[in-house]
């Protein structure tokens, strides 16, 4: 059993090194476990590294001693040790858990391997650990056939990713568009577009209802069939905005299917806490925490994506380091006290909740090759097929004409009756700025392709502030954010 240090933190993310960094500096004694065998990472930048853009030695965290493929499988909370897979324990004065979150594997009839991430074929990957990620890079070839199940903003940018690398990019997404939960409609539409360049295949209101993999033993080349049927939600209307169309309605009832050599799930991702539960604490989306980030067990912390405060639970890497930054101030100044943690030993280090922007930048189209549904032929865009509409291959512009698309977002994105909102779509340059003003303050917005006026409007934003009378809504959309 190793000696009791004054840290223990459990995750080795950003959340978790950032932790160790900020307590190391102020004198705590810190044991970090990390379940993965790579040097800590920032997950962030994954997909630029499947892109091929970063080596993975770029996105490594800055040197945080790590005790690397340390699996925890047990808290003893009585005893304030834990337990990893290897039969090592160690105690703790204050356990962190930066447990991270683990992908959504959706219950797909033919799925070997169930919904465990490490239980999976070759040629179907979830997309969450740099193991993932390097796997999916050494199968991606020129030419290779890739489906991507989940088109929110996990998928949207491994759909990007894949075809930098010159795969055939499908993008199966059961909603009616892509990031419905960033993006507006307008917004989504450009996003689709650019995909599209890139010759990435789109497909809304796309439901997967199965697969089936080459048996044990196959030629190399054989493929994975994907039973695909378009999704119907007779609850939801199609969502309009004033001044926009909305994307194309889904296709009619039916099923195909789809022929892919590898197939990524980017469903999303949920908290990891597991290990939590197992020890008891209370859980309802995330490991619940106060404003001192502490748990119902007054001697164990959380922190990042596992963690949920105030009924939230973030899953942003800017909330992540907050969190971190906030707990270190909290663990050094209890740290004098011997005592059980108290709500005054950590005075004025506590964390009220992030307000968090999201930024993401698509790659520039790749040089296009037209590639058909079946040999020979093409696809118009927009088709309704029997899953939904497609954004076929090959719909891409003369090499050279496409740029980077950039994003970001921030707030509330959906107005509420009463709300002000003003929004500008230029669709040739593929720009698009969305504000909602709620009384005299800014509540939310979309930037897509021109973001000059992003730097003001999350300043005004995170500020919370009355904005100044004579500056009228549309001025917001100027480059300056009408500061």
């Amino acid at each position: 059993m190793t000696p009791t240090p004054d840290i223990v933190v459990i995750g080795a993310g950003l959340a978790g090194t950032r932790l160790a960094a900020r307590a190391r500096q102020l004198g705590a004694d810190v044991t970090v476990l990390g379940e993965e065998q790579h040097a800590p990472y920032n997950r962030v930048l994954l997909a630029e590294v499947l892109a091929g853009r970063y080596g993975p030695e770029v996105i490594a965290l800055p040197h945080t001693p790590v005790r690397r493929g340390a699996r925890v499988v047990r808290i003893d909370r009585a005893a304030r040790t834990v337990h990893c897979a290897d039969g090592q324990i160690t105690r703790y004065g204050t356990l962190v858990l930066a447990t991270g979150s683990r992908p959504v594997l959706p219950p797909l009839p033919g799925l070997p391997g169930g919904r465990e991430p490490g239980r999976l074929p070759d040629a179907i990957r979830p997309f969450r650990t740099m193991d993932d990620c390097l796997a999916i890079a050494a199968a991606v070839r020129p030419g290779a056939r890739a489906a991507v199940i989940g088109g929110g903003l996990l998928g949207v940018s491994v759909a990007s990713a894949l075809a930098g690398r010159g795969a055939e990019v499908v993008l199966l997404h059961r909603g009616e568009r892509l990031m419905e939960r960033q993006l507006d409609v307008s917004a989504s539409v450009l996003v689709r577009a650019h995909l599209a360049e890139q010759g990435v295949e789109v497909r809304t209101g796309c439901r997967v209802r199965g697969l089936r993999v080459p048996p044990p033993g196959a030629p190399a080349f054989s493929r994975t069939t994907l039973h695909l049927t378009a999704e119907a939600d007779p609850g939801t209307a199609p969502e309009t905005e004033a001044g926009s169309a909305p994307e194309p309605a889904s296709g009619p009832a039916g099923g195909q299917t789809l022929d892919v050599d590898l197939t990524v799930l980017a469903c999303g991702v949920r908290p990891r806490v597991g290990l939590a539960r197992s020890a008891g604490l209370i859980i309802r989306d995330g490991i619940v925490v106060d404003d001192e980030l502490r748990t119902s067990d007054p001697w164990i912390r959380a922190i990042g994506d596992c963690a949920e405060h105030a009924g939230r639970v973030y899953a942003l890497a800017g909330p992540a380091l907050e969190q971190a930054d906030a707990l270190a101030r909290s663990l050094a100044s209890a740290s004098a006290s011997p005592s059980a943690p108290s709500a005054s030993a950590s005075a004025g280090a506590h964390y009220t909740g992030t307000r968090s922007l999201t930024r993401l930048t698509l790659t520039p189209a790749r040089t296009p090759s037209v590639t058909a549904n079946t040999p020979g032929t093409a696809t118009a865009p927009g088709t309704a097929t029997a899953c939904g509409t497609a954004t076929p291959l090959g719909t891409a512009p003369s090499p050279g004409t496409s740029t980077a698309l950039d994003l970001a977002v921030f707030g509330e994105t959906t107005p509420r009756p009463g709300d002000d909102v003003v929004q500008l779509t230029d669709t040739t340059r593929r720009a698009h700025r969305k504000v909602v003003v709620r009384g005299d303050r800014l509540v939310g917005g979309v930037l897509l392709g021109d973001l000059g006026a992003v730097g003001a409007l999350a300043r005004a934003w995170e500020a919370d502030e009355a904005l100044p009378s004579a500056t009228a809504p549309l001025h917001l959309l100027t480059p300056d954010g009408g500061s």
